[in-house]
């Protein structure tokens, strides 16, 4: 690593002795505030183009005005050229880059690796053991192609905690969807055979699975195997009807589309994607940019950071040329190890397709900064109702929740001028105090949230809203001046006499009250963050509360300890799938006989508890 720092910071010298090998470069502030981050496949070339004289942007002209010291990172490759650049951009969230934020899950298709595999919808991490097929732009897509398998092979969908205990087939079954492998009405070996198939489909290799199919069907006739050629034959039909229905430009295609609007600060990146020539659909992202960036470097850092986390298809179309393009493409095909083929200026339906992108993109565009308009139109209104000099741009709410002081929750939701900022709700578990206190609940919770705050120096709202009267407002009011934590404008949300929506009362730390009434857009605001934060707060305490009272009921079980505790939940995979098992399986576990089995099942059942002592 090469570091320089100076008053006035010499660009052509620093790239003057820069090794020409591919890597990442960062642009610092005189303050040590990052940025930029960028990518090189050649570092010396690329970073004496920021200081050769020749015409920047007026963003690039600024950025570089700030510049105090540079630091680079060599690569061996592009490839890691680009996945370093990522990293650094979603982990330090640089000034003037770029940045796709996009705190949404994609769904994929999951075919499990089990003896019996289960093919479903699934988010989040790859924690499950199979193999995962996607990201689909949404979960309609995925919907589409699952239900596609279901009738082409069969495979079971449910949960194994289902799977495991049932004694007859399901309705999946008497449809003709699952081929019940749950109480083995399908050899393993079939099954299987399903399995590779489904395989093949979802990796695109549909043409070839067609006359795989077609040469089992002519084997099976031969042999007089004529139920089995039947079968086969509905299958191959049903690929081939598929196909028909869903080929791009007579063949199968493996591509996405990608076309971007700005306007202002605002941009769109549009998303059309295609997988073995079917349409899965449209996605809309909105990435961060700084009202200086062109709708170019808006599209070519969105494919940097996509594709960097999600596996490219064959052919990526583009409403327009990117900056760095050939860069961009050798990195993905050596990241993907295949050739990926960055297009733009295309013809035929291809083209058609781009438009469309284009078309929507803008049309998306609008239709978000309308409603961002809106909600930024409701967030003035808030101050100019409460007579702050700043726009409010970080709304928090808290709201507690609980059932005659059981499981009490607290939560915290936050919006800002786009709106909710989910990633950043916060739950918080209450104990040690009276049950059914609220105000205790209020004050513990809000130490908990501003204490971390003011010890790590975390970002403070402008506007905290109490879900409450002046008592609960009281206490948020003494816990943050035990904190000394100012500058925050405190509100309390009453409900109104007949707890009527639009009657509420805004109540203000030096006693006044204010009552904007129904046709308020700062009210109903404060009425959209309130009710998020309500529903925030039921769904954790209903949880917390389940979970509390299923696993006491367990404890209450004579003979029940927490070591076969433990392997009952381990055995069923939690407490659902214990409730789900007959006594039967119960007493499969270990450590569990016959008796105690039903002394289980009676307890989570609500049935009539056998007599331990007449074991």
């Amino acid at each position: 690593m090469t570091a320089v720092v100076a008053n006035e910071f010499d660009g052509k010298a620093f790239a003057a002795a820069l090794t020409t090998a591919p890597g990442v470069y960062r642009m610092y502030a005189a303050d040590d505030t990052l940025l930029y981050v960028g990518k090189a496949g050649a570092l010396r070339k690329r970073v004496g183009s920021y200081f050769n004289g020749s015409p920047k942007s007026r963003r690039i002209m600024m950025m570089l005005s700030q510049v105090a010291r540079m630091d680079v990172t060599v690569t061996r490759t592009e490839a890691e050229a680009l996945l370093l650049e990522n990293q650094l951009i979603k982990s330090l969230n640089p000034r003037y880059n770029v940045s796709l934020r996009d705190d949404k899950t994609y769904p994929q298709v999951l075919l499990t690796r089990e003896q019996w595999p289960r093919i479903a919808l699934h988010r989040g991490p790859r924690a499950v053991p199979g193999r995962y097929y996607g990201p689909y732009p949404g979960v309609g897509a995925v919907r589409e192609t699952l239900n596609l398998m279901h009738k082409l092979f069969k495979l079971r969908s449910c949960e194994d905690s289902v799977f495991r205990n049932r004694s007859r087939p399901c309705l999946q079954y008497q449809i003709g969807r699952c081929s019940a492998p749950c109480v083995e009405l399908v050899p393993q070996a079939e099954y299987d055979e399903s399995v590779r198939r489904a395989a093949m489909f979802l990796e695109g290799k549909s043409d070839q699975l067609a006359e795989e199919l077609m040469q089992a069907m002519q084997q099976a006739s031969d042999t007089l195997e004529f139920e089995r050629a039947a079968r086969l034959r509905d299958l191959v039909a049903s690929l081939r009807s598929m196909q028909n229905r869903q080929y791009v430009d007579g063949r199968a295609a493996d591509l996405d589309v990608l076309a971007c609007a700005t306007q202002g600060a605002s941009a769109c990146v549009m998303l059309l994607a295609f997988r073995d020539g079917r349409n899965l659909g449209t996605r809309a992202f909105f990435p961060r940019t700084n009202g200086e960036d062109s709708a170019e470097e808006v599209l070519a850092a969105f494919v940097s950071q996509y594709y960097v986390e999600h596996e490219p298809p064959a052919e990526v179309l583009l409403d327009r040329q990117i900056p760095d393009a050939e860069m961009i493409e050798a990195a993905l095909s050596a990241s993907a190890e295949r050739k990926v083929a960055l297009k733009w200026n295309v013809r035929g339906e291809r083209a058609g397709y781009v438009d469309l992108a284009s078309r929507n993109a803008q049309i998306t565009l609008v239709a978000e900064m309308d409603s961002a308009g809106a909600q930024q139109a409701r967030s003035e209104a808030v101050r100019e109702m409460l007579g702050l000099a700043e726009p409010v741009k970080r709304v928090e709410c808290f709201d507690i929740s609980h059932t005659m002081g059981e499981a009490t929750v607290a939560s915290c939701v936050v919006f800002d001028a786009a709106g909710p900022v989910r990633a950043q709700y916060r739950r918080y578990n209450i104990s040690g105090i009276e049950p059914g206190d609220d105000y205790a609940a209020m004050r513990q919770a809000i130490d908990r949230r501003f204490r971390r705050a003011v010890e790590e120096g975390g970002v403070l709202p402008d506007v905290l809203l109490i879900d409450g009267g002046a008592g609960q407002l009281a206490q948020a009011q003494a816990a943050l001046a035990d904190l000394g934590v100012e500058g925050v404008m405190l509100v309390g949300v009453a409900k109104g006499v007949e707890r009527r929506a639009g009657h509420e009362a805004l109540v203000l730390p030096d006693g006044r009250e204010l009552r904007p009434g129904a046709a308020s857009p700062a009210l109903q605001f404060i009425q959209q963050v309130r009710d998020e934060a309500h529903r925030f707060a039921i769904t954790g305490h209903r949880g917390r509360r389940q979970k509390a009272r299923m696993t006491s009921k367990l404890e209450d079980i004579p003979g029940i300890g927490p070591r076969r505790r433990a392997s009952l939940l381990k055995h069923f995979g939690g407490i659902t799938g214990l409730k789900a098992a007959g006594e039967a399986e119960i007493a499969r576990v270990e450590g569990i006989n016959a008796a105690l089995a039903a002394r289980i099942y009676a307890n989570l059942h609500g049935l009539s508890v056998p007599d331990p002592a007449a074991e």
